[in-house]
């Protein structure tokens, strides 16, 4: 799975991938109405007719935000709004 850079996706301004793992790819984004950067993970669209795979990614999703560690950012968004999936 392959987001090209300049894609938008909702608020995000995709600039470059960060990562990629089982659950999806992680891009270096541009949040356009809070005006900063942010990473966005995105679910494949193979993935998006698993219920198993999508609750487990939103469950990821809700987790993040819960990470008090010196490395983490906080997650301003709801799972349901960053479960984005590619096509």
């Amino acid at each position: 799975m392959t987001v090209a850079t300049s894609t938008k996706l909702g608020l995000y301004g995709i600039h470059s991938p960060l990562g990629a793992g089982g659950m999806g790819g992680v891009y270096r984004a541009r949040d356009t109405c809070l005006d900063r950067t942010v990473a966005v993970k995105i679910l494949p669209a193979h993935f998006s007719p698993d219920p198993a795979r999508k609750l487990r990614f939103e469950r990821e999703a809700k987790t993040v935000p819960r990470w008090t560690t010196p490395t983490s950012a906080p997650s301003s968004m709801s799972a349901r709004r960053t479960a984005l999936t590619s096509r």
